[in-house]
């Protein structure tokens, strides 16, 4: 089923839109909230529970990306969940990703210094700078938390060209920010 054809029941609010979205995006789900939580019944909590902040949300939302919508929020349950989980330690990869991106956006009182809504928009531009590989690995691994060998899987290129490519568009993501007036 399409997406709009989905996101149409939802806003009729009939009960088969959560069937007709499990349908298509259930596999996709589980296994983005399984790699960032690496436990199935956390992550079939999450897919759930973005199963039901769809239905909360549609109407008024109409999203435009259904997928990246539906990712976002499952991303948000499962980070979450794995706050709750590990208050005072989080998983070794989780705290990888995390290391890597932080060179590029600084500490957090920087962050706490900056308008994250517009820092939101100034990587979106950021990204389409990017060739569609490189956009491609950067966010398979620092938005669906893939791991590098994933990355190369997905992509059908080596272990180190998707760590190389990684450390040039980490890079290049400090300059950019640094060009976008923000301290890093």
């Amino acid at each position: 089923m399409e997406d709009q054809a989905i996101i149409a029941l939802f806003q009729q609010r009939r009960e088969d839109a959560i069937a007709a979205c499990r349908k298509e995006y259930d596999s996709y789900l589980s296994s983005l909230a399984l790699r960032i939580l690496g436990d199935s019944a956390d992550a079939e909590e999450c897919v759930s529970d973005t199963y039901w902040q769809i239905w909360q949300r549609i109407p008024p939302d109409e999203p435009q990306h259904f997928k990246a919508y539906l990712a976002a929020i499952c991303r948000y349950f499962a980070f979450d969940r794995l706050d709750r989980r590990h208050a005072k330690k989080r998983s070794a990869e989780i705290v990888e990703l995390t290391e890597e991106l932080q060179s590029c956006v600084g500490d957090r009182s920087t962050e706490e210094e900056l308008d994250l809504r517009e820092l939101g928009r100034t990587l979106d531009r950021f990204l389409r700078t990017l060739g569609k590989e490189q956009r491609r690995i950067f966010l398979r691994r620092y938005w669906f938390a893939e791991t590098v060998k994933e990355v190369a899987a997905h992509c059908a290129i080596s272990e180190s060209k998707v760590k190389t490519s990684l450390f040039r568009t980490r890079e290049k993501l400090r300059t950019y920010l640094e060009s976008e007036g923000y301290n890093v």
